[in-house]
C-alpha cells in the first residue's frame, strides 16, 4: 500500500524519536501496537533494544505463544519476565483502578531489570486513541516515566495498523486484546480459577473460528461478546446449545449472548462517572 504523505511525516518522525532514545526497552504485549513499536524499535537500534514480555497468569497462553513467534520472525531480541500482580491485594479487589496497579507491577520489574542490564529507557506502545479512553495504565507510565515513541509521533491506531501493512507484518489487522483480568466484572476479584474460566472459553471460541469476541466474567454469569459481523453464526439453536455446555462446564450458571456484539472496554460501562474522571489520586505521583 501506499502511505499518505502525512502518515509519511509521522513514521520520519517516529523513526527520528527512537534513534534518539539510546538503549531501549521495550514493554511487549504482542499486540498490534507494541509489536509495530518493537519491530520499528529494532529497525532503528538494532542490538541496542530488547523487548520485555511480562508473563503472568493474566496473559493467555495463546497470546504469549504469538507474541513470542512474531519476534521470532523479525529476529526481535526478546525476554521474558515475571510479573506478580497477583500478590498485590489493591489489585485482586479488582475496582477501577485495577490497571494502574497492573502496569505499575509490570514497570516496577522492568526497571529493575532494566537497571541490571544498562538500558537508558523504557517504552510502550501508548498511542493517540488511547489518550481519549479510560486507561489508568497511562498513569503509572507518566509515574514511571516511561517513553511514548508513537504518542509522541501522533500516530494513532488505525494509522499503526497501516503502518504495520506497509511494513509487510501480519499483526497489522490481528485483533485487539486487553488482558485476561480485563474480562473479569470489576469488584469481582481476580483469580486464578476466574482468569483460567475466561482463557478456556475464549481459546474455545477460537476454535470455533470467531475471531473477534470478548469472554465476560460477571460472576455465575458469563457474557459472550461477538464481532457483529460474526454474529449469525451464534444465532443458532445448535450453537447456543454449544455455548451452553461448554461455558457451564467451565463453572458459569448461565450462559448469555450480548446482543450489542463486541465493543472494546465494554465493563467500564459499569463504572460511575467520578470513577472514571478520578480513578486515582494522580498528584501523589508528581
Amino acid at each position: 500500500m501506499t502511505l499518505v504523505p502525512e502518515l509519511m511525516v509521522k513514521r520520519s518522525a517516529l523513526n527520528q524519536h527512537l534513534r534518539s532514545l539510546c538503549r531501549t526497552l521495550v514493554a511487549y504485549s504482542g499486540g498490534t501496537d507494541s509489536a509495530f513499536l518493537a519491530w520499528a524499535c529494532h529497525q532503528e537500534l538494532g542490538s541496542d533494544m530488547l523487548a520485555v514480555i511480562a508473563d503472568s497468569p493474566s496473559l493467555a497462553r495463546f497470546q504469549l505463544e504469538d507474541a513470542v513467534a512474531f519476534a521470532r520472525e523479525h529476529d526481535i531480541p526478546l525476554e521474558i519476565i515475571r510479573t506478580e500482580e497477583l500478590d498485590r491485594p489493591e489489585y485482586v479487589r479488582n475496582d477501577s483502578s485495577r490497571c494502574f496497579h497492573c502496569k505499575d507491577e509490570l514497570f516496577t520489574v522492568i526497571e529493575g531489570f532494566s537497571g541490571a542490564r544498562g538500558f537508558q529507557t523504557i517504552a510502550y506502545g501508548v498511542n493517540l486513541d488511547d489518550k481519549s479512553d479510560f486507561r489508568p495504565g497511562q498513569v503509572a507510565a507518566s509515574k514511571h516515566r516511561v517513553a511514548a515513541p508513537l504518542l509522541e509521533a501522533g500516530l494513532a491506531k488505525k494509522e499503526i495498523r497501516d503502518l504495520a501493512r506497509e511494513a509487510g507484518l501480519r499483526i497489522w489487522d490481528k485483533p485487539a486484546s486487553a488482558c485476561l483480568s480485563s474480562r473479569i466484572e470489576y469488584g469481582q476479584p481476580v483469580t486464578t480459577a476466574a482468569l483460567s474460566a475466561v482463557e478456556q472459553g475464549e481459546d474455545y471460541l477460537r476454535g470455533l473460528g470467531f475471531r473477534q469476541f470478548r469472554v465476560r466474567h460477571h460472576g455465575q454469569i458469563v457474557r459472550i461478546e461477538i464481532a457483529r459481523e460474526e454474529m449469525n453464526r451464534a444465532f443458532t439453536s445448535e450453537m447456543a446449545a454449544e455455548f451452553t455446555r461448554v461455558f457451564k462446564s467451565l463453572g458459569f450458571k448461565f450462559v448469555t449472548l450480548d446482543l450489542e456484539g463486541f465493543r472494546s472496554g465494554s465493563m467500564n460501562t459499569l463504572l460511575a462517572p467520578d470513577q472514571i474522571a478520578a480513578p486515582l489520586p494522580i498528584n501523589k505521583f508528581a
